[in-house]
């Protein structure tokens, strides 16, 4: 909208000082003819904007032009600024809105806070893309117009049709309940109840959308911290899981809990070797996750899993047995 076009050009000459035409622009994703209609809107309404010539040159506010956001300490104007980094709300399609209203948070800090806390939030990193392995958390990218009408009918409480895409299903439309939205790693997921059902549908794979008027059928209160707990739960006792026993070295403890779904059983032998009983989403990723620990682990049971292992150990033996390309 260009209201809030304005008013964000506003803030971002407030805290730049001056800015050119081409550099707001591209700040609000805008062509430069549209920034230069709305300087002279900015400036028919009583915004005093002004315009700088030369080589460092641009658009700039008379000093003293502000509001200021009263009553915060310089602990919590820093927890805003540090919300604001957060990268959750791009799987709601919020990630726009985020940008906007933290710089507006910014602006209207008082000038003793305002410094002191974006140099403070530029020392702490939120959820970065990479681990120290460089393992990288890959954002699911899901159509803003999709997760917009989802969001929607959440907050509203109106029933929601959607076209899924279920793991190894052609997709099909189905009339939910959305209960809430939750974000996990960058990927979003929809709680929702169908038939009066619990589901989880994740966002990723909802290929369309549609907010009906009809009310939701579902609680007027919800707790979703413990009903993602209560999903998850169910979700890791079903389907084609498999539980196996482990005897590990406590060094690669971490890496064994990263692949796994859940740690049912933990306990330290006398040699200070782990002894775990951990379950997996089925065969082949209990056969994955225990062949990249290589000799860290060793199955114990059951013993498919050990044979699975013992037959991959030898085909890798065999192929590096003879001379290359012999």
């Amino acid at each position: 909208m260009r209201a809030d076009r304005l008013v964000s050009l506003v803030l971002l000459l407030r805290q730049h000082g001056r800015l050119t035409a081409p550099a707001l622009a591209r700040e609000l994703e805008v062509s430069t003819r549209t920034v230069l209609r709305d300087i002279e809107a900015l400036s028919a309404a009583g915004v005093p904007v002004y315009a700088e010539r030369g080589r460092h040159g641009g658009f700039a506010l008379l000093p003293g032009f502000r509001t200021e956001l009263t009553g915060l300490n310089h602990d919590e104007a820093l927890a805003l600024v540090v919300a604001g980094s957060r990268r959750g709300a791009q799987a709601f399609g919020l990630g726009s809105a985020l940008a906007s209203a933290m710089l507006k948070v910014v602006d209207a800090l008082p000038e003793s806070y305002r410094d002191t806390a974006a140099g403070a939030a530029q020392r702490l990193l939120i959820d970065p893309e990479t681990d120290l392995l460089s393992r990288r958390q890959v954002a699911e990218e899901v159509p803003d117009a999709i997760v917009a009408e989802v969001r929607r009918a959440v907050f509203a409480g109106h029933r929601l049709r959607i076209h899924y895409a279920a793991v190894g299903q052609s997709p099909e439309w189905r009339t939910v309940d959305p209960i809430g939205l939750v974000t996990v790693r960058e990927q979003g997921y929809l709680l929702a109840m169908r038939s009066g059902a619990d589901r989880t549908y994740r966002l990723s794979r909802i290929l369309a959308a549609e907010e009906l008027s009809e009310p939701a059928q579902r609680p007027d209160r919800v707790d979703l911290d413990r009903a993602w707990q209560e999903r998850s739960a169910r979700f890791r006792t079903g389907g084609d899981q498999v539980t196996v026993l482990v005897r590990l070295d406590p060094a690669r403890r971490e890496e064994l809990v990263g692949a796994a779904l859940a740690v049912r059983t933990e306990e330290t032998d006398a040699d200070g070797r782990l002894r775990m009983e951990v379950s997996f989403q089925d065969s082949r990723h209990a056969v994955w996750a225990l062949w990249q620990l290589a000799t860290g682990a060793e199955a114990l049971a059951p013993q498919w899993l050990r044979t699975a292992l013992r037959d991959r150990a030898a085909a890798i033996a065999a192929a590096y047995a003879s001379q290359p390309g012999s």
